[in-house]
């Protein structure tokens, strides 16, 4: 597949905004930086992680992406709630990937404490924003082999 075909879908939480924010700009900075344009990728925003999946699966189902990426962070409080949006959400992109053969990055970051998402967010070693990217590329270019 050429490089100017390819379309990627970006799925984002609203919910702890910092953090989304900060994944997004390192993807869009490393897509661009690998030759995408801006036309190539369309973001949607969702009022929280428990959304992302719906609008995923709605992408998917619409075949007009190569490859769709999540963000998110959930972070774990003093209620039962952290561990169900967390295995929920990551269970459902993985059902949506196997279900319409499409990759569905899951940066959607569970954590124990908000600094340690920050942080994921915006190092610059080992950023899960510049991961994400690296990964759907990645993945486009495999797939397009099979």
């Amino acid at each position: 597949m050429k490089l100017k075909d390819i379309k990627i879908a970006i799925v984002e939480s609203s919910f702890r905004r910092e953090i989304s924010d900060n994944l997004e700009k390192n993807c869009l900075s490393t897509l661009f930086k690998e030759g995408l344009k801006k036309e190539q990728i369309d973001i949607f925003k969702v009022p929280g992680s428990l959304e992302i999946p719906l609008v995923v699966k709605k992408l998917a189902k619409a075949r007009k992406y190569q490859a769709i990426i999540t963000f998110g962070a959930i972070v774990k409080g003093d209620t039962y709630h952290f561990e169900q949006i967390a295995n929920e959400v990551a269970r459902a992109c993985m059902d949506i990937s196997l279900q319409y053969e499409i990759p569905v990055i899951f940066e959607v970051l569970a954590v124990y404490l908000l600094k340690d998402a920050l942080i994921r967010a915006t190092r610059k070693n080992e950023n899960k924003g510049v991961e994400a990217a690296q990964t759907a590329l990645e993945m486009i270019k495999m797939l397009s082999k099979i």
